[in-house]
This record gives structure tokens, C-alpha cells and sequence, in this order.
């Protein structure tokens, strides 16, 4: 999103005006729409990603800061400290296999990644937001943090505990002014989808055009991929003023997949 778009939605286009952002898995995809937003509304946006080249070229494209870290090396981030008025938790990996099949520790490491690393995120942030009263913490969920589907035992449950921080988040923080919801949004065009594509289309042994209509879209009404600015423009609103009195909700955008 360009300031031309950001002046056309509903928020302001100073909307973040010295607000500072972090964004993890920030360097494509989903965090990468959402670093051009947050910047383009004014915020000073923390780019953080494992790809260390993605994140600084984004970083001095958008004039933030570039963050390299492995974020599933929990353990550094124990006595971590944040200053940041919004959290951004994007990062995150997809790995489709059977229970009877999931490598143990592929499971613990997606656990690791996107509810160990979320929390702890959340934890090095909260005392900042609290002396300001002033706090965002948007978590990136899915659909499936709302359903299940075969193959992701990982993935479902990671994200099934991630909208469940994001409530307590929500409690705790109501009295200091900070909010805590997450967005749901169903298949992404993102690079973590396309492998997922390939994967799917490997395990039911279907083409990849298949995958797309016939397991990504059957749930959804509105038959399309979502696009990365279509998500960073709610995250937008969530990280605004505008949204103070949401929290501890979880937002679908996923084209009425969980409609029914």
C-alpha cells in the first residue's frame, strides 16, 4: 500500500504518526504488505525477519529498521525488551503431513515459532505499551485458528493457541490501553501458500490446479485468493485509534470459508 492508497481507505494517512511498529516475518508476504502500510500511514516499522538481506532492503525501501532473528530460538528471547507501541506476530511456517507420519520435532519447532515466540514477544512488549498506555497487538492467525483441516495437526494447533494468548492478551492489557485480536485469513497468495500448494498436490496426488479449487477454495464463497494489502489494510485499521474499543476478537477474512 502507497500513500495514494493509504489516503484512499478509511484510516488516515498520518494515521501512525510516531508510532513505532514491529513486524516479524516482516520481509514478505503478508508482513511485507503490512510494513508498506504501517509506513506509508507514518509509523517507524521494524522489519523482522530471518532472511537477513529481505529485511534490510525492505527496511531502507520503507526508512525502518531491520531486525535478523531466528525467532524459534526461544530461549534468547527470554529476557527480551520491546519498545514498540504495536506488535505485529506474522511469522510463520505451514508443514502438511499426517499425525501418524509429523516429524516430532517439526511439530515442536512450529510450536516454537508461532506460540512460544508470539508470547514471548508479547511479554518484552506489554511493559512499555502499559507505562504509555497506549498498545496494538495484532497476531496473525488463519482460518484455521477457527477450523481444521487433515494434514495440519501443527499448523491448527499453533494457531488454535495463538488465539487463545491473543484473549488472555486482550484482558490483561484492557486496563492499560493496550488491545489484542487476531486476523483470520483463509489461503494468502504468499510464498508460504504456493508450497503448500505443491505439498497438498504431493499428499492427495492431484494437480496443483486442483489443490486451488478443490481443497484451497471448496469452503469459501468468494473464489479467489486473499491478497497480502487486503490483510495489511485491516491490520491498518486494528493498529489505528479508531480501533480502541476492539479486542479480543478474531477478524476472518476469508471470503465466508467460516460462514458456516
Amino acid at each position: 500500500m502507497n500513500e495514494a492508497q493509504a489516503r484512499g481507505s478509511s484510516v488516515p494517512v498520518d494515521a501512525l504518526r510516531g508510532r513505532r511498529a514491529l513486524i516479524t516475518g516482516g520481509a514478505s508476504g503478508i508482513g511485507a504488505a503490512c510494513a508498506r502500510a504501517f509506513a506509508a500511514a507514518g509509523a517507524h516499522v521494524t522489519v523482522c525477519d530471518l532472511n537477513g538481506d529481505a529485511a534490510q532492503d525492505l527496511a531502507q525501501d520503507i526508512g525502518g529498521d531491520a531486525w535478523v532473528a531466528d525467532l524459534a530460538e526461544t530461549a534468547a528471547l527470554d529476557e527480551l525488551s520491546l519498545d514498540t507501541d504495536i506488535l505485529i506476530n506474522n511469522a510463520g511456517i505451514q508443514h502438511v503431513s499426517p499425525i501418524h507420519e509429523f516429524d516430532p520435532q517439526k511439530w515442536r519447532f512450529m510450536h516454537q515459532l508461532m506460540v512460544e515466540s508470539p508470547f514471548l514477544l508479547i511479554r518484552a512488549a506489554l511493559p512499555g505499551m502499559y507505562e504509555r498506555g497506549f498498545g496494538r497487538i495484532i497476531n496473525i492467525s488463519s482460518a484455521h485458528g477457527l477450523r481444521a483441516s487433515p494434514y495440519k495437526s501443527a499448523y491448527v494447533s499453533a494457531k488454535h493457541a495463538l488465539e487463545g494468548l491473543s484473549k488472555v492478551t486482550s484482558l490483561e492489557g484492557a486496563e492499560h490501553g493496550v488491545t489484542s485480536n487476531c486476523i483470520n485469513p483463509s489461503y494468502v497468495r504468499t510464498p508460504l501458500v504456493e508450497k503448500q500448494i505443491a505439498d497438498q498436490a504431493r499428499i492427495h496426488g492431484i494437480s496443483e490446479d486442483d489443490v486451488v479449487e478443490k481443497i484451497m477454495l471448496t469452503e469459501s464463497a468468494v473464489k479467489r485468493l486473499v491478497e497480502s494489502e487486503e490483510v495489511a489494510s485491516l491490520a491498518l485499521w486494528m493498529a489505528s485509534d479508531a480501533s480502541g474499543m476492539v479486542t479480543g476478537t478474531s477478524f476472518s477474512i476469508d471470503g465466508g470459508w467460516t460462514a458456516a
